[in-house]
């Protein structure tokens, strides 16, 4: 089920609004270092069984309904896309899963999740499952995220969400991670493509795809409903938000992709929020929202890019 990019379809990928980022050549399978944590040793340790049997991080988010301030979008499970999958974390002694999606950059090694789904993963047993079903856990193999020198896993936070914590840095919730090639050497964006990240695309769109993996499914869940601005009156949750009404979205779809001009050919579209923000994500399985893209974003996938090359 392997599917390898071309060159061209990687650059094309990588459009952002500022220009086109600098294109690496087509993997030729040699894996780059992988520090202390390789693809096999992550398919050892995140057997079927463990995948099967880990817990969503925002476990707290109520399967309920939500006072929709628009038309809600009806979410439906379906058999997901290869650029979107799960995120399993080993923290506090147990497995955790959130939703993550690749996103396009030169290295072609980058995936994008929520800050509080990847917050205090140092050390720890981090990979990235795209397309992962209950039925068929590794359709495409398994990607490690990195570490470096110290054994910490190479994910990029706002140090502000670090220090102040998921509701005072709300707006900040969003994490780029590193991920390794998989067992056969080839990097993800190579083998699953990659979604672009645009930023500054402002608060309200007509029509974005929602994706994520609930606790209780077998298989992700999709919908399509537009997005609204929402600006909070909690002050101790500061910040304006993107808002979008879609049923059943429960603990589970932290880190799922909002995508705008997803093309259904490519299976793949412009990335410009993750389930987070507000709440981690909202207070009701109905409703969820996702920290704006803007500068401090664009920021972070920048840092993430230039420390990914360096190694």
């Amino acid at each position: 089920m392997r599917r390898l990019l071309t060159v061209a379809a990687i650059a094309a990928a990588l459009l952002l609004p500022s220009g086109p980022l600098p294109v690496a050549e087509a993997g030729s399978g040699t894996p780059p270092a992988t520090g202390r944590w390789s693809a096999r040793e992550a398919e050892a340790f995140w057997t079927a069984d463990r995948m099967a049997s880990a817990a969503p991080v925002n476990a707290g988010t109520p399967d309920g309904p939500a006072a929709a301030a628009e038309p809600p979008g009806t979410g439906t499970d379906f058999d997901g896309i290869p650029v979107v999958g799960r995120m399993f974390v080993m923290k506090d002694g147990g497995a955790y899963f959130c939703t993550a999606s690749v996103v396009s950059s030169p290295g072609r090694n980058l995936v994008l999740s929520a800050a509080h789904c990847l917050l205090g993963t140092d050390a720890r047993q981090v990979a990235f499952v795209p397309l992962y079903t209950a039925e068929n856990p590794q359709p495409y193999g398994m990607f490690p995220v990195l570490r470096d020198a110290q054994g910490r896993s190479k994910v990029w936070i706002d140090p502000r969400y670090k220090s102040l914590g998921a509701d005072a840095a709300a707006t900040l919730d969003v994490a780029f991670a590193q991920v390794g090639p998989d067992a056969d050497g080839f990097p993800v964006e190579e083998v699953v493509g990659g979604n672009r990240l645009v930023t500054d695309a402002g608060y309200a769109h007509p029509q974005v795809t929602l994706i994520g993996y609930p606790a209780s499914a077998a298989r992700p869940r999709l919908c399509v409903n537009r997005t609204t601005e929402f600006t909070s009156t909690d002050p101790g949750i500061p910040g304006t938000f993107l808002r979008i009404d879609c049923t059943g979205y429960p603990g589970g779809t932290s880190g799922g992709p909002f995508l705008t001009h997803y093309d259904e050919e490519t299976e793949t579209g412009n990335v410009v929020g993750v389930i987070g923000g507000w709440k981690t994500g909202g207070e009701t399985a109905d409703t969820s929202y996702s920290s704006y893209f803007g500068a401090d974003v664009r920021k972070l996938y920048q840092k993430a890019v230039a420390e990914a090359a360096a190694g």
